[in-house]
Parts: structure tokens; sequence; C-alpha cells
């Protein structure tokens, strides 16, 4: 499905920024009827700047707002400028695009594993919202413990934090350290979702071969 067509270029207006950290918050945004598939990225930029960004969708498919995991990236051009943005100031928007898609959200006997990596959460996020009865696991790395953006959404026993810097988590080292631990959790008929920087999904993407997982059932969608 396609919905490039529906979704014109236009501005929404700022409903809320609600920080989580110090660089990372989530930028509200009024609805206005705007349309896409949980997984999918929308164009966001400034509308006095010719420039753009792209992030993946964080709010589910019937939320009533448009919300987008941000993190401020110091000497970035456009998230700082997000990170600072008021209630009823001007975005825009153009698409939403992609196919990092949960294709059978209705296949209620079929597991997934998440993984990703500080903002990579994103696009999970959108799926554990718009589809209450996915069987997963959300495995998510990240450096520090106060980076477990909105864990309490997740099911219980749904989210394991792997915090590579401090204790706090639910296991201290990597996401790849994990999977190495525990490959006992892979199932060849497990659907694999890997989100965030392209290091760890390479790393994660040759643990799972190396564990007979076939390369149809591992979804990728790098961030940086």
């Amino acid at each position: 499905m396609n919905l490039d067509a529906e979704n014109k270029t236009n501005t929404h207006k700022v409903v809320r920024i609600r920080h989580l950290t110090k660089s990372t918050f989530v930028l509200q945004l009024e609805r206005k009827g705007f349309s896409f598939i949980p997984g999918q990225c929308v164009n966001i930029g400034l509308t006095d700047k010719a420039v753009n960004r792209e992030y993946s969708t964080y709010s589910g498919k019937d939320d009533d707002k448009l919300e987008f995991l941000v993190k401020a990236i110091e000497g970035g051009t456009v998230s700082p400028i997000l990170q600072k943005l008021k209630k009823g100031d001007k975005v825009s928007l153009d698409g939403s695009y992609g196919l990092f898609l949960i294709k059978k959200p209705e296949d209620k006997k079929q597991k997934y594993i998440f993984v990703g990596t500080g903002t990579g959460i994103a696009p999970f996020h959108s799926f554990v919202t718009s589809y209450p009865g996915l069987d997963y696991l959300m495995l998510h790395g990240v450096r520090n413990k106060n980076e477990q953006y909105d864990k309490e959404d997740y099911g219980k026993g749904r989210y394991l934090a792997c915090v590579s810097k401090e204790g706090g988590g639910n296991f201290q080292g990597r996401v790849t350290d994990y999977l190495r631990a525990n490959k006992k959790l892979l199932n060849k008929k497990t659907l694999y979702y890997l989100c965030g920087n392209s290091e760890m999904i390479n790393e994660v993407y040759d643990i799972l071969r190396e564990a007979g997982i076939s390369g149809t059932n591992i979804i990728t969608e790098v961030f940086f």
C-alpha cells in the first residue's frame, strides 16, 4: 500500500515536545488526517529552511497525534532546532514511505524478535502500539540506563534493555553480546527485524545467519 499520494507535503503544528533525556525527545504533532503504515518513514522539514530529515513513525496508526522519536545531534542542521520548538510552531511533513513493515499483523501465531539501538526503537514502538496482539521480544541496545525510552509501553516481559556502559538494564553489554549468550532464543520460524546503526545490523545479521536463520526472515532498516 503506497500512501504517498494521500499525504501531500503540508504543515503540521507542534502539540508538545516530550523530553526523555538531555538530547532525546518525542516530537508530537497534530495528525490532520496524515496516513502511514507502522514502520514507515516521514521527512520532517523546517518551514523557514529548505532542509528536512527522515524519521520513522513512533506513534500508533490510530493515535490522534503523530509522534516521532528524535535525538538532537550536536551540530546538526535539523534535530537541535526541532528540540527547541514550542507548542504551535509548524513543521512540514512529506511521506509516508518505506517497506519496513509487518506484513501480516493479524497472524497471532507468528513470533517476532525486534532488535534496535538507540532511537532505532522508533518503528518497533509504532508496531506494538498499532498491533496489540503481536507476539514479540524487544531487544533494545543503549549506552546508558536512562535511554530505555518509554519501556513501560511494551508488554510485561517483552522489553529487554542491553545497557553497554553501566548497569541498570536487563543485561549489561550490547545486544550482540546478549544474542551470542542466548542463542536458544533463535528459532528458524521467527521473523527478525533489525533497526539502528549499520554496525549493529551487520553483526546481528551474521549472528542470525550463523544460527541457520534464513535471510528472508531478517528485515533491516539502517538509521546511520
